[in-house]
């Protein structure tokens, strides 16, 4: 493991996805999956999202659209908090989902819709 990767990773992990959500995935790590925390961290995080070439908004918004794509709902909703996080917009998430209904169908669109609500209700967001 590459420290200093792995604490980058960790810090834009953490400011994504939230430190309680972070450390709550790290501390439910079993035997079996401690070591694929580890890799998300450095790999995913460290390497792919410290790379300040995108910006954490421009990642958010492609992660979003691969995770609709690929129909990771799950993560789907976690990533669309993120986005919400890094700065996306609402009217950048609506544009988003409705160019994620055009190229990867009307059901996906309307899952993504009926996360969204949802997650800006909760949010307090949308009335």
């Amino acid at each position: 493991m590459d420290k200093a990767r792995f604490d980058r990773g960790l810090a834009q992990r953490k400011a994504t996805l939230g430190a309680d959500y972070v450390e709550r995935s790290l501390d439910n790590a079993t035997a079996f999956s401690k070591d694929f925390q580890t890799l998300l961290t450095e790999y995913c995080w460290g390497a792919g999202w410290g790379d300040d070439t995108l910006s954490p908004k421009t990642r958010s918004m492609l992660n979003i659209v691969m995770l609709a794509a690929l129909n990771r709902m799950q993560e789907w909703e976690l990533h669309f908090r993120g986005a919400l996080t890094n700065g996306v917009s609402i009217d950048e998430l609506k544009a988003i989902i409705t160019h994620i209904s055009i190229y990867c169908g009307v059901p996906v669109g309307v899952e993504c819709h009926r996360i969204a609500n949802r997650v800006l209700a909760e949010e307090g967001l949308q009335g």
